[in-house]
């Protein structure tokens, strides 16, 4: 058992949480879940399994993630951020059980290969495989970046090195629930933009701060200067076409010409459409403070709480 603490946000997660919580039992010295107050079977199936439940009112990810790292009580060596449909798979268990011990204190995170599973298929093509993402750090040496859509964990001090062993996002949920998240942070991206246009409440440029321009931080720079200022009638259609044919998505099978459509091409459309939406509600109004008031109407997003 590695001296970790596994960390992981719910709301509703009863389908996923069992299977997520024995993926990580072996290695995890501790398991704390924070809970948004579901209203299913998630609370007792995270007790059950011996993890700790704290609950907090939701704001949104990067919110509620910063706030399990002030007030979980961490007290291992290292910290892990896990979706509760994400699954610790047994080579990087063991990676973690045999390495973690051994890093010297120069390395301060660990990035993870993480894979996606979509409809049973392994998507391997289309550039989302593998997704490398900064997962595991030392105690104190992290935090979320505070942004609506898209946050990162980041590394404070330290360097990075990169486990191979195999994590999956692995949702269990059919195409409606898919959708119906991907509205949801279509409308989260779509603030995220707005706010980049019009300045309308502070921006977390950590991740960016000192031209760290590399992996996450360029596709971030690429995505705010160049994707997002591009003309919005060739962005996705170019975006799939990129994902699909030049980075062999077609390889994928139909489950994987469901998934770049959806992800690559239907979500990014729908991205476009709520910005032009909001920019239209947000033209006649000339303060900031009535535009970060319209947005907030617009989106049904507490935006005065997000900082």
């Amino acid at each position: 058992m590695a001296d970790l603490t596994v960390i992981i946000l719910t709301y509703n997660e009863e389908k996923h949480l069992a299977r997520a919580l024995a993926s990580v039992r072996p290695v995890a010295a501790r398991i704390v879940v924070v809970d948004s107050h579901s209203n299913d079977a998630t609370c007792r199936i995270a007790r059950d399994a011996g993890a700790d439940v704290l609950q907090h009112d939701f704001v949104n990810q990067a919110q509620q993630f910063n706030w399990a790292l002030e007030n979980a009580g961490v007290t291992t060596g290292w910290v892990m951020r896990l979706d509760a449909d994400e699954v610790v798979e047994d080579d990087l268990a063991r990676e973690i059980e045999t390495r973690l011990g051994a890093l010297g204190p120069e390395i301060a995170g660990i990035r993870l290969r993480r894979k996606h599973i979509f409809l049973g298929r392994w998507i391997r093509w289309g550039g989302r495989y593998p997704v490398t993402l900064l997962r595991l750090w030392r105690n104190g040496a992290a935090r979320s970046e505070q942004r609506w859509m898209d946050e990162h964990i980041v590394l404070l001090h330290g360097r990075v090195v990169t486990f191979r062993g195999g994590f999956a996002d692995h949702n269990l949920n059919d195409i409606t629930a898919f959708t119906e998240k991907h509205n949801r942070y279509a409308t989260r991206e779509a603030v995220e933009i707005i706010n980049q246009r019009y300045g309308l409440f502070p921006r977390d440029e950590i991740m960016t701060a000192g031209n760290k321009l590399s992996g996450p931080a360029l596709k971030r720079y690429l995505k705010e200067n160049v994707y997002n200022v591009a003309p919005a009638v060739l962005n996705a259609t170019l975006y799939f076409i990129w994902r699909y044919f030049l980075l062999l998505g077609f390889l994928d099978g139909k489950p994987g010409f469901i998934y770049h459509f959806l992800q690559g091409y239907w979500y990014r459309v729908l991205v476009e459409a709520k910005v032009f939406e909001l920019e239209r509600a947000l033209a006649p109004l000339s303060s900031a403070e009535e535009r970060l008031a319209a947005l907030a109407r617009h989106t049904g997003l507490p935006l005065d709480k997000g900082g």
